[in-house]
């Protein structure tokens, strides 16, 4: 049976940088409906090191990870990569996901979200962010 989805001929990528599986899992299905094409990584370096390997459109990241986490992740991405399009998204640690998220928007973030984050408006902010000139 012929697949209608609609079908780009280079699809958009998106690198998900997570410590948990489930959030990765959670993104990649949201994202891949979209009809974006998602490689993961489970932390700041395997992600820097994924990037490098094969920049993407777009990087979400996760804010508290163990390793590096997304502060640092996405101020070296910046330093090596200044026209990065990245998305941070926190859960909150010790202090709450505000200072991080707040943080992560200074060091470079285009959009912020706090988990759990309403896939709509997610969605919005990929689009939005991927069509920014770079």
């Amino acid at each position: 049976m012929p697949d209608h989805k609609k079908q780009t001929p280079d699809p958009q990528s998106i690198l998900v940088i997570d410590d948990d599986e489930t959030i990765r899992e959670l993104l990649r299905a949201i994202l891949e409906r979209e009809g974006y094409r998602v490689l993961e990584a489970s932390d700041g370096d395997k992600g820097i090191k994924q990037f490098r390997e094969t920049p993407t459109d777009l990087v979400i990241t996760d804010i508290i990870m163990p390793g590096k986490e997304g502060i640092e992740t996405i101020r070296d991405l910046r330093r090596e990569f200044p026209d990065v399009k990245i998305i941070a998204i926190s859960g909150g640690g010790r202090i709450g996901p505000d200072a991080y998220l707040e943080m992560a928007k200074v060091l470079g973030a285009l959009r912020t979200f706090s988990k759990p984050f309403d896939q709509k408006s997610l969605l919005k902010a990929v689009e939005e962010v991927i069509e920014m000139g770079a």
